[in-house]
């Protein structure tokens, strides 16, 4: 299971990284422009952070193949470790294949449906990301896509995994993981909700206070 942060916020991967298990930092362009930096200038400080064993997954912006792969190729050159997010355009699957044939490594980005997703996966995406509350804002079911997405891969392209993207609450990602999900990305505002319940801080209240009462010290 790979654990990823949805962020380009320091201070929060910096906070994160000392609690969780995370194999790397998910961006994308509005997470950059949020953070008022350049994407260079981001990803370089993201990867002092998490170091450079971990991945960093940057998105492209131009809209068509050429300019998206030639987009792609001056993001690697800078970032060595770099998953380069191409959306799932008919555009985007151009490009994806032609990265992939380079050995560079996608991600198929901005993906609603299982079939949109499995196409990415055809065309040599490494990993699939659908849009778990964005489906299901439009009405659709997004931990279903998920599902289906998985079992399509499971069965006939298991080297592409599902990264599991765009969440509200945590039930949604446990859903996904529960769903088979190998990969998955949250920001930190639900990862914060995983962390801070607060009928945990009720309870370590009343253990101190009944350790208290008995002993009157804070130690064995």
């Amino acid at each position: 299971m790979e654990l990823y942060l949805d962020t380009a916020n320091l201070a929060e991967v910096e906070r994160f990284a000392k609690i969780l298990p995370i194999q790397g930092v998910t961006t994308n362009p509005s997470i950059i422009a949020k953070e008022k930096r350049s994407i260079l200038t981001a990803l370089g400080e993201l990867q002092q952070i998490i170091g450079k064993e971990k991945l960093l997954f940057a998105q492209v912006i131009a809209h068509t193949a050429d300019d998206m792969v030639k987009e792609a190729l001056y993001l690697r050159e800078q970032i060595e470790n770099l998953v380069v997010k191409v959306p799932v355009t008919a555009e985007g699957l151009i490009a994806i294949k032609a990265l992939t044939a380079q050995g560079i490594p996608t991600l198929g980005t901005a993906v609603y449906g299982a079939g949109q997703g499995f196409l990415a996966a055809l065309a040599g995406a490494k990993y699939i990301a659908p849009y778990v509350n964005r489906i299901d804002a439009q009405g659709g079911d997004g931990v279903g896509a998920v599902a289906e997405l998985q079992t399509l891969l499971d069965l006939h392209k298991p080297d592409s995994m599902v990264l599991a993207a765009s969440f509200r609450t945590p039930r949604q990602v446990l859903d996904c993981m529960l769903a088979g999900a190998r990969s998955i990305t949250v920001g930190c505002d639900v990862m914060e909700l995983f962390i801070t319940d607060p009928a945990v801080f009720a309870a370590i209240d009343k253990f101190d206070r009944d350790w208290h009462t008995a002993f009157g010290k804070n130690t064995f």
